[in-house]
């Protein structure tokens, strides 16, 4: 696994560094001073974990996430407690407070190497997962992609609605995350704040989606995808 480290202490850079070669299945491309660097890094390599520091001058760690949104997993290293609860809106698969053991270094990178292992295990559609992984309440909950109803996004994170659960599963994500975890074959934004499963639609009326028996909004923005989905010559007419 592919892994850049970007800190601008000197003396953490060399002792995050000296910690990724002690694992086996990290193999480090980069060694950054700053996120620029980084930026660099991540254009020019395949990078598939970022160990990255949060308090570093001219931009953080945080602001580097925010403006870029990388396709890499990211674990936060810092000296600081008050971004943590930040960290898990940007879906960190971490964070770590300096001075960090070996041991939890290590839980923590075994953490992102199988979330690695569950994305990458099947490429071919036919055998993709038929699961997803979110953090709810300090924990990975595993959630059969069969069992989802629906989703709504609650600004800073999201209700995730399955059969058989008297609660939705809450996850502190907004819903372009959520969004981006679940297959494109099955699921359908249809509403700012709602992401449905096609497989669990019940009845559609004018602006209104019916899943058993709860209705969702259908925003019209979304209405050509979800006729898409219904009939590809489909459009929806009030009665």
């Amino acid at each position: 696994m592919n892994c850049i480290a970007v800190d601008d202490e000197p003396l953490a850079l060399e002792l995050l560094v000296d910690n990724i070669s002690k694992i086996p299945f990290l193999n480090l491309v980069g060694s950054c001073r700053n996120p620029f660097e980084a930026m660099e890094v991540l254009q020019d390599k395949p990078v598939d974990l970022i160990f990255l520091d949060i308090q570093m001058p001219g931009i953080s760690g945080v602001q580097f996430l925010q403006a870029t949104r990388p396709n890499q997993m990211v674990i936060f290293i810092t000296a600081y407690e008050k971004y943590a609860l930040e960290s898990y809106n940007l879906d960190v698969v971490d964070y770590l407070l300096k001075p960090v053991s070996f041991d939890r270094f290590m839980k923590a990178t075994t953490k992102a190497y199988e979330l690695f292992n569950l994305k990458n295990k099947n490429t071919q559609p036919e055998s993709a997962p038929d699961y997803i992984f979110i953090n709810s309440e300090y924990n990975l909950i595993k959630i059969n992609l069969a069992d989802i109803l629906y989703v709504e996004g609650l600004k800073d994170y999201v209700k995730i609605y399955v059969e058989k659960n008297p609660r939705p599963i809450l996850s502190r994500m907004n819903i372009k995350a959520i969004e981006e975890k679940l297959p494109s074959m099955g699921f359908l934004r249809v509403h700012k704040s709602f992401i449905i499963s096609t497989a669990k639609i019940t009845s559609i009326r004018k602006n209104r989606i019916k899943i058993g028996e709860v209705e969702i909004p259908l925003s019209d923005n979304f209405k050509d995808e979800l006729m898409k989905f219904v009939h590809p010559s489909s459009s929806l007419k009030g009665e």
